[in-house]
């Protein structure tokens, strides 16, 4: 039997996109066309903060965090170090036992407070499945999951300008084996890359000092994952993501950060058979696009992402998705988010809103987010996210009070 993908046809159809079903008007179901990519879980904000500000990151505060967003941002962290927890229950509209767990941290190194190392430990849980045999009755009991690990460098160039790698391991295990059937399915491993760049100055404006920063990161430059022994092999979610953050004071203690996010993934787009002539020529042609498709080279899929759209100029366009988000702080103790993301309703038609808050002591900070889908039936509705970070500066007080 080959793997059962029984809970992943969820991941497929409702993971990454706003509704569970596309409009009904027959343009928008002929151009429909969301990219396709295995391991989709890694393209799920696994912060409350980021997720409260509409899903982006590039360029805003460094933060436990920033593996995920941009870890060239570690170099110009304030703290010596921090580690991070988050839980996030996904598609609780359809089912109540899928999530994502995270944990993020990085380190400062040396006495020139240029540079860090980081890393993140990321588990999506499927839930439980059950199996049938072709009696109908149940034969297994399993927790499909797809897992990665990743260890970062991030370095100062100078001192407006960082950049940072992430070097990260995949496995995806969304199927089984039945012993009667003979077939040892095996889940898919993968390896990937990150490399992005920080760069952050402090204008004046008036008689205030404000922040203006820009962040890129291309992220998930790797290999293909290989489904069911290498017989359906599937690109990593490779993205681009652009982003700005300016911060301007209000008054004493109190702050205001504008972000902007853009993102691309940097994945061809399948043909799609409607695309070619409804005859034998058209049908010959489009199996052997598929098939081009299915053969490309994850590094060859980079270059074809930016030419492939049927549509030319204005489909590479909406394959853009972007977020804007404000953060609202007090004496940066306080925090209160909102933010919007929004992808074309060609593209998967995620648009929701997302609002959060967060506390800050000395040694943690806890933040809560929770996102309003924008689109009717979206089972992405109601999502609530909950980050918990522990200050490392923090903590060496502490205990070297005690001592």
């Amino acid at each position: 039997m080959k793997p059962a993908l029984i809970k992943s046809t969820i991941i497929g159809s409702a993971l990454l996109l706003g509704s569970t079903a596309v409009n009904a008007d027959d343009n928008i179901k002929n151009e429909f066309n969301p990219i396709e990519t295995g391991v989709t879980s890694l393209s799920i904000a696994p912060d409350a903060r980021g997720a409260a500000m509409g899903d982006l990151g590039a360029a805003t505060d460094p933060d436990a965090y920033s593996q995920f967003w941009n870890p060239s941002k570690y170099a110009f962290a304030y703290s010596q170090g921090a580690v991070s927890l988050s839980y996030t229950p996904w598609l609780r509209k359809l089912v109540n036992d899928i999530f994502l767990a995270d944990v993020s941290g990085y380190w400062k190194l040396g006495s020139n407070d240029n540079q860090a190392i980081s890393a993140s430990l990321r588990y999506f849980s499927l839930g439980e499945v059950n199996t049938n045999d072709p009696s109908g009755v149940t034969s297994q009991s399993l927790n499909p999951y797809e897992l990665a690990v990743d260890v970062g460098y991030s370095r100062k160039l100078s001192e407006k300008f960082s950049m940072g790698v992430v070097f990260r391991y995949i496995y995806s295990d969304l199927g089984f084996s039945n012993s009667y059937a003979g077939d040892q399915t095996v889940g898919a491993s993968a390896f990937s890359a990150d490399i992005s760049g920080y760069y952050t100055t402090y204008p004046i404006i008036g008689r205030n000092e404000c922040q203006w920063s820009w962040g890129w990161n291309i992220s998930n430059i790797g290999t293909k994952v290989n489904y069911n022994n290498g017989e359906d092999p599937a690109f990593l979610p490779t993205n681009l993501r652009l982003g700005t953050t300016f911060m301007f004071p209000l008054a004493d203690y109190h702050n205001l950060a504008l972000s902007l996010d853009l993102n691309k993934l940097l994945v061809p787009a399948r043909p799609r058979e409607s695309d070619y002539a409804d005859d034998a020529d058209g049908e010959r042609e489009y199996l052997d696009a598929l098939q081009e498709w299915q053969d490309m080279s994850p590094i060859t899929g980079i270059f074809k992402s930016f030419s492939d759209a049927p549509g030319g100029m204005k489909e590479e366009l909406r394959e853009i998705t972007y977020s804007l988000g404000a953060e609202y702080s007090y004496n940066q103790q306080f925090f209160l988010r909102a933010g919007y993301y929004h992808e074309n309703q060609y593209k998967g038609n995620r648009q929701y809103f997302g609002i959060g808050a967060g506390f800050s002591l000395n040694v943690l900070r806890l933040d809560a987010s929770y996102m309003i889908a924008t689109a009717q039936q979206s089972p992405l509705d109601q999502t609530l996210r909950f980050s918990l970070t522990f200050d490392m500066d923090g903590l060496s007080e502490i205990f070297g009070k005690r001592k």
